[in-house]
């Protein structure tokens, strides 16, 4: 006689405590995605509280961190796409790059290599990334604070830009 199936229980939606957590753990790489494929920063609250409202409205199993994930994404890539149907060809090369760089890690290793990278910057070219991505300043005012010319910067900016890229790729390569 063949042994039955197991049953497994039909999934619940989350509440209270296993939702907070989930919410926890994934929040910062779904919105570290949201900001690869293009969310600007006005956009990224609302896409994150509905990627997971969608999670929370509807039976999940919440079976392991990569099956969550991977419905956390795809969510968060659909919602992007309700908005923006016209940068389709766009997600479609972010994902790819997400893949590749990011991996299972959510992009934690490449943001740590990023970081050993910029800690081992002269004190110079870090205050020229400070000014160009942390505070967004134009190529006029950081020429102005650093003694440079807009040119200058813009120069300084893809060298940079270069050599971190290098530099990841070595530290993550070993």
């Amino acid at each position: 006689m063949p042994a039955e199936p197991i049953a497994r229980p039909s999934p619940e939606r989350l509440t209270g405590a296993a939702a907070e957590r989930v919410v926890a753990v994934h929040r910062q790489a779904i919105a570290r995605y949201l900001k690869v494929l293009g969310a600007s920063a006005q956009e990224l609250d609302d896409l994150l509280q509905q990627t997971f409202l969608v999670l929370l409205e509807r039976p999940f199993d919440d079976r392991d961190h990569r099956s969550t994930r991977t419905f956390l994404r795809t969510t968060a890539r659909q919602l992007f796409l309700r908005r923006h149907r016209d940068r389709l060809p766009q997600v479609r090369a972010a994902d790819e790059v997400w893949d590749r760089r990011c991996g299972d890690d959510d992009g934690d290793s490449y943001l740590s290599a990023l970081r050993e990278c910029v800690a081992a910057l002269p004190a110079r070219s870090r205050a020229l990334l400070q000014h160009a991505y942390d505070e967004r300043h134009g190529r006029l005012a950081i020429g102005e604070r650093l003694g440079m010319t807009m040119a200058g910067v813009k120069t300084a900016l893809r060298r940079l830009r270069t050599a971190l890229r290098q530099c990841i790729e070595r530290r993550l390569s070993r």
